[in-house]
């Protein structure tokens, strides 16, 4: 029997995470904004928690209805048998989020929804679950609307950008579906040349050697609908055996990181170490405005600074000049995108970009800028 389901994104996306889903055998794909809806079978979602580069969770459709207070949205989250899909022993929390809606305080709605399922556990088993807001067995979404409500079981747990392997220092600024949906905007395949010459961590690195290798994102880690009562073991086991199977063994791929700052060459490393990816990608310390291209052509994907590595905004003016000169004195043959948030980077480069998509990381308000560099031209008249 069919479910209905919502997988939030990254805003900016939303196409390219339902041409995802359509690609895993979701049916009735819907894009909307800020996330992607479809419907399936329970293994279409145990694929694509297993599978989606790109989406942040695969949210199950419980129950949704209109209200105009509080009250009311208690009884429609008290109204469904919680008790079939999990019990009192597994702890719960719950997320609101709302567009429009009237109601003056959203930490009083979270309050009343827990409420809610905690009274229904009190009456059908003498028992409720306990509230855990750091590492909760089971999350309860609930999204608001003006006048409705919509309840979800979230199957995915911790958010699907969180690989499964051990980061090294600190969480990167990009997070893995961004950086995915990215490579995916940019066109990028395999058999292209890869470069990423302010490589921070190395998320794209690592984010471009799984797809080569057609490596599961979601195999190094556990889901939420593990815990679920209707949980189909034998259909899940399948799932994983398949993508193991299909899985090719590391070797040396045509995808290359460089950093001009030391410790961040040595955190990517890290990284594609903890990922089983280190001897996949070349890595080197390197300043981008004296490094040659690998290849005679490809792609290069980078999130620059903006004011954090680099410094002051003095600085930045009279780097992207020059990063404007070296893409077009050694970079010829390449399509080379920037995620960035500074709206002075294109100006300050000199170069027109071919195409400028709005994606936002996180709340920062983002544009992917696309430079396609061809032998002596580009270049603005410096006049």
């Amino acid at each position: 029997m069919a479910e209905t389901f919502f997988s939030p994104c990254p805003r900016g996306l939303e196409a390219a995470l339902a041409d995802e889903l359509n690609a895993l055998g979701a049916a009735a794909v819907e894009p909307t904004h800020g996330g992607v809806g479809f419907r399936g079978d329970w293994t279409t979602c145990y694929r694509v928690n297993l599978e989606s580069r790109i989406a942040t969770r695969v949210l199950w459709k419980i129950t949704e209805g209109r209200y105009r207070g509080e009250e009311d949205i208690y009884r429609i989250a008290y109204a469904p048998t919680w008790a079939r899909w999990f019990t009192p022993d597994e702890t719960i929390r719950v997320y609101v989020t709302a567009q429009r809606s009237p109601l003056k305080s959203l930490e009083f709605v979270t309050l009343r929804i827990k409420d809610a399922v905690c009274d229904h556990f009190r009456s059908v088993s003498g028992r409720r679950p306990s509230v855990d807001t750091a590492n909760p067995d089971v999350r309860v979404h609930a999204f608001l609307t003006r006048d409705a409500v919509t309840l979800y079981l979230d199957t995915s747990g911790e958010p699907l950008y969180k690989r499964g392997f051990k980061r090294a220092a600190v969480e990167a600024p990009l997070k893995e579906n961004l950086a995915a949906g990215i490579l995916r905007l940019a066109g990028w395949t395999p058999d292209e040349a890869l470069v990423d010459p302010m490589c921070g961590s190395g998320t794209f690195l690592i984010e471009a050697a799984q797809i080569a290798l057609d490596v599961a994102p979601g195999l190094g880690r556990r889901f939420g609908f593990e815990k679920l009562r209707n949980f189909d073991r034998a259909a899940w086991a399948k799932l994983r055996a398949d993508a193991e199977a299909r899985r090719k063994p590391p070797r040396e791929l045509a995808i290359y990181g460089s950093d001009i700052v030391a410790e961040q060459v040595r955190r990517a490393g890290v990284n594609l170490e903890a990922a089983g990816l280190k001897d996949c990608v070349r890595l080197m310390r390197a300043d981008i405005l004296e490094l040659d291209p690998p290849a005679g052509h490809g792609v290069m994907v980078t999130n620059p600074p903006y004011g954090v590595r680099i410094g002051e905004e003095s600085e930045l003016a009279a780097f992207y000049p020059q990063l404007g000169d070296a893409l077009k004195q050694h970079w010829a043959g390449w399509r080379c995108h920037f995620l960035s948030a500074d709206p002075a980077l294109p100006k300050g480069m000199g170069l027109k970009a071919s195409r400028r998509t709005p994606l936002f990381n996180g709340a920062l308000e983002c544009r992917l800028y696309e430079y396609r560099m061809f032998a002596g031209s580009g270049r603005k008249d410096a006049a």
